[in-house]
């Protein structure tokens, strides 16, 4: 079998003594439904299908109707996480693949999700099951989506019919991806699915996504005790532009809408004060009993983290996002500011009484180029360079971190901007569907494959097969 030889300059270099090299940690690669499955035909329709259908939603005009066409070729992608060396595979389950209008189980789309979890488990590589990555059936959405209270309701009948049928296949659930993404990008300011934009939905949708996390941790607690189950939400540390007093309070208040609005309600039981401040027209309706509800104990919590903001003061809104950057960009125009990971976790860590943290997403997208069969990305493998020292920092000023997912394992379906954005450590050729492993694809195997081994430094070069280069 011809080998691919593996180079010094394209390995992850992590500290001998550190606790990322332990077996108790797990590492792993993420993806989501409705950016790679495809087989649109096979399920009900959900608010993304919908929102690609809106002119000028999407970049490039595409959708996910085919995507990865993960649903027909899983096989072939799972066989390439296990070749990568991972502990752990991070999904979602698509909601309306899983269930019919009338909300009752769709057993074919659960016998998809129950093939790859068998799969996994013969592998031994542990199943992390997000129950939502945003695509809301479109009939719930025609209801009001996360504007109706029920929608809360539904979403729990929805996790007990999953984690009924999934028993004991499932080592990690989580109830929500991104709750931050679902309220505010796309019922605040549009430019998520649903696309509507009104300051008086974000606040209201949001309570009712967390509402629907803690009824879901009363499902998975009864059908699936030995589950860790959490939720996974994303941060980006608030910096002022300047030091002066207006620019530094503008900071602090994206802060506490954008980050503490989400977090607070789960491991406080209370929504940050600027609630108090709020029009009566943006106040969610709480009513007797939901905090206790949103905030039942969690196993862990999952932190999605890509990039800093930077404010200044505003006379409308009180914050705006600053445009001065400084250092590079990713090619969604995102800073790489790795220091702000740590940073971001030594401050939950001091503000909140933390459960285990996992790093459930970090990643960046590159602009991506194949040349005679190859991905050279060093710019994202020295992304994930920094990243993971920044994880390493975190761990030895004290903040109890568990695993590190990679995102993602395959460019896919990038939302609002289409196929124009790739983050995958994988390379998806669209027209083909051909796999190809980057270079940072290559060295995040490399690094676990010997981390497997029980070695703490990355050989001078390691030998890889040819097919776990190209699909």
């Amino acid at each position: 079998m011809q080998t691919e030889r593996l180079q010094p300059y394209a390995c992850l270099r992590i500290p001998a003594d550190s606790q990322l090299h332990s077996q108790d940690f797990t590492f792993g690669v993420a993806t989501a439904a409705f950016q790679i499955e495809g087989a649109a035909s096979e399920r009900l329709e959900s608010i993304w299908d919908k929102f690609c259908e809106q002119p000028n939603a999407i970049r490039d005009g595409s959708n996910g109707l085919v995507a990865c066409d993960h649903f027909h070729l899983w096989e072939q992608d799972i066989a390439l996480i296990s070749e990568m060396g991972v502990d752990a595979y991070r999904f979602s389950v698509s909601w309306p693949r899983v269930v019919t209008l009338n909300g009752q189980p769709n057993q074919h789309g659960i016998d998809f999700y129950l093939t790859i979890l068998r799969r996994l488990k013969s592998l031994n590589i542990k199943a992390y099951v997000t129950l939502y990555h945003w695509d809301l059936p479109q009939y719930l959405q025609d209801q009001g989506g996360w504007l109706n209270r029920q929608t809360a309701f539904d979403f729990a009948h929805y996790a007990d019919i999953v984690s009924q049928a999934f028993g004991d296949l499932v080592y990690s659930y989580a109830t929500l991806n991104e709750p931050f993404c679902s309220a505010y990008l796309g019922y605040e300011i549009g430019v998520h699915a649903p696309g509507l934009a009104s300051p008086d939905y974000g606040k209201k949708a949001v309570h009712h996504l967390l509402l629907a996390h803690g009824l879901a941790m009363q499902v998975l607690r009864r059908n699936s005790p030995s589950s860790q189950s959490g939720i996974v939400l994303n941060f980006s540390p608030c910096h002022s532009l300047t030091d002066s007093e207006a620019d530094r309070k503008a900071a602090a208040l994206a802060d506490q809408h954008f980050n503490h609005w989400y977090i607070k309600p789960i491991l406080d039981g209370s929504y940050p004060t600027l609630l108090d401040d709020l029009p009566a027209s943006q106040k969610p309706d709480i009513q007797a009993g939901d905090l206790a509800i949103i905030a039942a104990p969690i196993d862990y919590i999952g932190v999605n983290y890509y990039t800093r903001e930077i404010y200044q003061t505003d006379t409308q809104r009180g914050f705006a996002k600053a445009m001065e950057k400084s250092f590079s960009l990713t090619d969604m125009g995102w800073e790489i500011y790795p220091q702000g990971l740590t940073e971001l976790l030594l401050d939950l860590h001091h503000c909140y009484r933390l459960p285990p943290v996992i790093i459930t997403e970090n990643g960046a997208a590159m602009p991506d180029k194949i040349e005679n069969g190859r991905v050279e990305d060093h710019d994202r493998l020295a992304y994930y360079q920094s990243h993971l020292l920044a994880v390493d920092q975190a761990i030895r000023e004290g903040v109890d971190i568990r695993g590190y997912f990679a995102w993602s394992l395959l460019d896919n379906f990038e939302w609002a901007e289409g196929y124009a954005k790739r983050f995958g450590l994988v390379y998806v050729d669209y027209v083909t569907q051909k796999r190809t492993i980057k270079t940072s694809g290559l060295a995040y195997q490399a690094f676990l494959l010997e981390r497997k081994q029980g070695h703490n430094n990355p050989p001078d070069t390691v030998a890889l097969s040819a097919s776990s280069r190209q699909g």
